[in-house]
């Protein structure tokens, strides 16, 4: 089974909770099970950057101060599409996850950083759930396999992330970055001008529909870095920002339960990308894209896996920017607060 690409876990059900890991607990996980890769990503290693802007429909605004919404505001947007693993020369093919990161730079210096992914749920809700399933997938080094039988039992025992290894097993992978919905899967807050918050999540929708028949090239291991290119020669590719708003009973705090039935949505504006850039030389490279860095009138949730992933991310990071530092060292400032 590939390695998740997730910070994240189920709820144990019936069970003593195990203990919360430490951020570099996880990242040296990551390590365990794929591998080091130097002066990369301890996830999502494999990626393209991409540039544009964001223009707001002005929909969000009664709902958010956050000036990317403020109607008809243009907004910079730096950013980054890429698929899971600490392994940069994975093929494409390798998984059907796609993920969207994205800095949106408002006219006033504030930043709104957003990770997504092209999935409809994290397989689990709580970090210790997703560092025990991590220490699953650790390939067993006399068949360099996972042992099946103790996944199989954590399956049984965690009904959302069995949902996902099902999506995982019966999803193709999209030929291309441009089809596919991102969404944030942790929820947030948007707060108004009185100090009123409503719990949300958001999701990037795609304008341009998959071709049915479109295949995927079994002879290139880096075909959706072509496929964007060949696309963005003809011309910028889209996204609809959709925002949905909770209903009362939703889970504002487990990433894993996705919100069924008839919700507020708007279309708080439309995302542009008509630039791309090789991960290597652009300036995604270095980019921490914690999800916790949020403008005025965008807080976070009370969503246990936000706070994790903001320290699990600044770990990550202080290891990819300084590649002598594998499974030690401190984190610097400046990678703790996503810079």
């Amino acid at each position: 089974m590939m390695a998740t690409a997730w910070w994240v876990v189920a709820r144990a059900q019936g069970a003593e909770a195990p203990p919360q890991p430490t951020p570099t607990q996880v990242v040296d996980q990551f390590q365990k099970n794929d591998g080091v890769f130097p002066g990369y990503r301890r996830n999502h290693a494999k990626g393209v950057c991409v540039a544009g802007y964001f223009t707001s429909s002005g929909k969000a605004a009664p709902y958010s101060v956050a000036q990317v919404f403020a109607l008809g505001q243009r907004t910079p947007v730096m950013g980054r599409l890429s698929i899971p693993g600490t392994n940069p020369y994975a093929w494409d093919d390798s998984t059907p996850i796609r993920g969207m990161a994205l800095v949106f730079t408002q006219a006033d210096g504030q930043q709104w950083r957003s990770a997504m992914n092209a999935v409809p749920a994290f397989p689990v809700a709580t970090p210790a759930a997703d560092f025990a399933f991590m220490k699953l997938q650790q390939p067993d080094p006399a068949t360099g396999e996972p042992d099946p039988k103790k996944l199989a039992a954590f399956f049984a025992s965690h009904p959302a992330a069995n949902r996902f290894r099902e999506w995982v097993a019966t999803t193709p992978p999209s030929a291309s970055f441009a089809t596919r919905r991102y969404n944030s899967l942790d929820a947030f807050e948007l707060v108004d001008a009185r100090g009123r918050k409503r719990a949300v999540r958001w999701s990037m929708l795609p304008t341009v529909r998959a071709n049915p028949r479109e295949v995927v090239p079994v002879d290139d291991p880096g075909f959706l870095a072509q496929d964007l290119r060949r696309r963005l020669s003809r011309g910028p590719i889209e996204w609809k920002l959709a925002i949905t708003f909770a209903n009362a009973g939703d889970p504002v705090d487990d990433a894993s339960r996705a919100w069924t039935g008839r919700h507020q949505v708007i279309d708080a504006g439309t995302l542009v990308i008509d630039a791309m850039q090789p991960q290597a030389t652009g300036p995604c490279r270095d980019t921490n894209f914690d999800p916790t860095v949020l403008p005025a009138g965008i807080e976070p949730s009370g969503d246990p896996l936000l706070k994790f992933r903001h320290e699990v991310y600044a770990v990550s990071h202080h290891r990819e920017v300084d590649p002598l530092s594998h499974t030690q060292g401190s984190v610097p400032a400046s990678a703790t607060t996503g810079g």
